[in-house]
């Protein structure tokens, strides 16, 4: 039976031909498109850190090619540079803070080093009693039994993608590492659209539709991937959406992994509010939170699953502790060390977080008023180090530049801005939307400590002159493209 991609509409758009050795091809089928239309010339996206641990991008499948890679084009067309674009491993980085490594925690990283002993697989009661403590504190009442600690929340994701089983559903777009690791087991990914005031929580109506179709297709949706505060949007899902998605999911029988690595990250807490889903649907909902949003640097990999108090739960729990057994997934000795005193929440950390996430949203709110003044369009930034923008209505001034689809303009903007500048094709959305993300933190980073540092010492960081210059910088660039678009902002 012919399969199809839920993604835009829901019109059922055919899905891409078989392509050979394409580990998302079912027995019998067509390959399962990943991301929506065809990515061309390979582009994919990358991952940092480890194999099993660390954060990565996008699998978009293109039709016509395959995820080795190689060239979609037509015969006798090809694309200069692409062979840089199409492996996994050139896609987008976590979005980092741009700032020095709390001292703290150097310390205690430090002091732990010269420990012989590893961690166990899925972590050391520390560590797990650490865990605990954090989603007592967040209204989650967590035994350490029912939680499991990874080298990253992508080893963590792997894992529970493998224990349960079937197609995964997640939003369009979404994190730009999520869909690898499904493509990596051979599982199908579908995106589902999203509503148009928030990003990572799919629109509930979408989803009975996609999940409905798949199955008549002879698909097996099992997973559903969300996001709370999400990345890439810097958005935060209204409570009353979030609650009509769970219940859709719950009706569908989907287990639901809510992926709440930024919900600790709010740029105006007491205006907005954060809810998991844990709280809705206690018994079909596994927490993930990377530690690298808002406790420890992303170099220090280190991400703690929530499972349900059930007896499904305990059953998902040793099936994920199997996997990563099984792949080597520990955290490192140190690392784990860390990442008990930052899940302790003591003051250093705490006050770090909070000044972090005052600067990150002081500076987001820069970014995005220069995205906007330029004609361009984005949701405004709620949560994390980065923001979505649409330069559709850029378009014109764009293709002046050579630049007309998401490879394009990644290509252009990095190169003006001279920061990573990702395409929206990273994250599930499509190619030809002119979409990217823009972060936060490169926009910090100074090139040394003692520049990190002033940006959060300063009682105005957008006026220390490398931060000044990189938001003068971004600026030109979105006003040129305004001024060739030749658009005049309303007065």
């Amino acid at each position: 039976m012919r399969r199809t991609d839920p993604e835009g509409s829901g019109t059922g758009t055919n899905a891409p031909a078989t392509v050979p050795g394409d580990p998302n091809t079912r027995s019998g089928g067509p390959a399962v498109q990943q991301g929506g239309p065809a990515l061309r010339d390979g582009v994919g996206a990358g991952a940092s850190g480890g194999a099993a641990g660390g954060h990565g991008a996008s699998g978009t499948v293109a039709a016509g090619h395959d995820p080795a890679g190689r060239s979609g084009n037509p015969p006798g067309v090809s694309r200069p540079g692409a062979a840089g674009h199409g492996p996994v491993r050139y896609g987008p980085h976590f979005p980092g803070d741009g700032l020095p490594v709390l001292s703290e925690l150097a310390a205690v990283l430090a002091a732990a080093a010269g420990r012989p002993h590893g961690e166990p697989a899925g972590g050391a009661p520390a560590l797990l009693e650490a865990a605990s403590g954090y989603w007592d504190r967040r209204g989650l009442t967590t035994d350490p039994g029912h939680l499991a600690a990874a080298p990253g929340a992508g080893a963590l994701l792997l894992a529970l993608t493998a224990a349960l089983g079937g197609d995964v559903m997640v939003p369009r777009p979404c994190a730009a590492w999520w869909a690898p690791y499904a493509r990596l087991l051979g599982r199908p990914v579908f995106h589902v659209p999203t509503s148009a005031e928030s990003g990572g929580v799919p629109d509930p109506y979408a989803l009975l539709e996609t999940v409905r179709r798949v199955r008549a297709e002879g698909g097996d949706p099992r997973l559903l991937v969300l996001s709370v505060a999400d990345d890439p949007t810097g958005t935060v899902a209204p409570p009353e959406l979030l609650h009509e998605t769970v219940e859709a999911a719950a009706g569908e029988g989907l287990h639901l992994v809510s992926d709440e690595t930024w919900r600790d990250t709010l740029h105006d807490p007491h205006a907005t509010v954060v809810l998991s889903p844990a709280e809705m649907l206690p018994d079909r909902v596994t927490v993930l939170t990377d530690l690298a949003g808002a406790l420890l640097p992303p170099a220090w990999p280190a991400a703690v699953a929530r499972f349900p108090a059930s007896a499904a739960g305990n059953g998902l729990h040793t099936r994920v502790l199997d996997v990563l057994t099984a792949l080597g997934a520990r955290v490192a000795a140190p690392v784990a060390a860390a990442a008990g005193y930052a899940l302790g929440e003591p003051e250093p950390v705490t006050t770090r977080r909070a000044a972090a996430v005052r600067l990150h949203a002081r500076v987001a709110a820069a970014v995005h008023a220069a995205v906007v003044s330029a004609g361009a369009t984005a949701r405004p930034p709620q949560a994390g180090r980065h923001l979505y923008a649409d330069l559709g209505p850029l378009r014109d001034a764009l293709a002046a530049e050579g630049v007309g689809d998401a490879q394009e303009l990644e290509d252009f903007l990095t190169a003006r801005l001279g920061v990573p500048a990702p395409g929206g094709h990273r994250f599930g959305d499509d190619l030809p939307a002119l979409r990217v993300r823009l972060a936060t933190g490169p926009l910090l980073d100074g090139g040394t400590d003692e520049r990190r540092a002033e940006c959060l010492q300063s009682p105005d960081p957008l006026e220390v002159p490398h931060v000044q210059r990189a938001l003068t910088g971004l600026k030109t660039v979105f006003d040129g493209l305004r001024d060739a678009q030749r658009w005049e902002p309303p007065r």
